[in-house]
């Protein structure tokens, strides 16, 4: 797998927090960064640098002289910072698909969230809705990028269907919802709902007590993408196993009162997680 995303040095975000949770599922993966940052920007103030959309399709390039395109099978990006990234980014989507008739490009359209807002420049959202979301296999968008992705208000089951809906017919064959909070008014839980050609299903997992950390997008997402590889696009056996995963890690992460995933310390649950939370059929 081609994981082109951002990096730091410290903690978990981006390709820091992607790369990790699939190598311990056994998925190879050759990680792309776009930037390398000493730490992600929620502290703050941070160090390193940015990469040029140039110096980034040179990796890309230098990459696919190995000859290694055929035998990779997904394509993996998050945040995109500026569109020249986008373009490289839909450039080596393009170049492996024509390697490989059968490899999947899993975007997660990073926007914002809930309580934040949108955090990205000018322009990204829309660069998203009109130049990812069309040329992506998988996109795993949370609520609130849902509701920006398709101009839609979701505030019932029957509205988040319609916007993942809505989202399918634009390219994306498999769509995973993230920090859906429409389904539960006590506000004591939170759910991940998945669709594909097969139906919808959701999972649900208590909702943990606990500061935001960083990169735990990031890490559902590629966990999402490498069950789906492992078991064949399986989208409700993906489901369980991603939200019983990443359970795992933020209540490793709560109890130890860190202020980042504790995603190596909490490996096991990655490859073998202790429990696993049912899925429901939606549809």
């Amino acid at each position: 797998m081609l994981s082109i995303q951002s990096s730091v040095a410290y903690g978990h975000a981006g390709n820091s927090s992607a790369v990790f949770p699939l190598q311990r599922l056994g998925v190879d993966t050759w990680p792309v960064n776009t930037v390398a940052f000493s730490n992600h920007s929620g502290y703050g103030v941070w160090r390193g640098t940015v990469f040029e959309a140039a110096q980034v399709a040179d990796v890309i390039t230098g990459v696919g002289e190995r000859g290694v395109f055929p035998n990779l099978d997904a394509v993996l990006s998050g945040y995109q910072g500026a569109p020249e990234i986008a373009e490289v980014i839909l450039d080596a989507v393009a170049k492996v698909k024509a390697s490989n008739s059968r490899a999947v490009y899993c975007a997660d359209p990073v926007i914002g969230d809930r309580g934040r807002g949108v955090y990205v420049r000018p322009g990204i959202a829309e660069l998203m809705r009109d130049r990812i979301i069309p040329a992506a296999d998988i996109t795993t968008p949370n609520q609130f990028e849902l509701e920006l992705l398709t101009g839609s208000a979701v505030g019932s089951l029957e509205e988040l269907l319609e916007a993942v809906d809505t989202l399918r017919a634009r390219g994306p064959r498999i769509v995973l919802v993230t920090s859906v909070e429409v389904l539960d008014p006590s506000d004591e839980t939170i759910s991940m709902v998945a669709a594909d050609d097969t139906g919808a299903y959701v999972v649900t997992t208590p909702k943990l007590e606990m500061n935001v950390v960083a990169g735990s997008g990031d890490a559902t997402t590629s966990m999402f993408l490498g069950r789906l590889l492992q078991s064949g696009m399986d989208v409700p056996d993906a489901l369980a196993k991603v939200a019983s995963s990443i359970f795992g890690i933020l209540d490793h992460t709560r109890r130890t009162g860190s202020g980042e995933m504790e995603v190596v310390a909490a490996q096991d649950v990655i490859a073998n997680p202790p429990l696993e939370f049912a899925v429901d059929r939606l549809r």
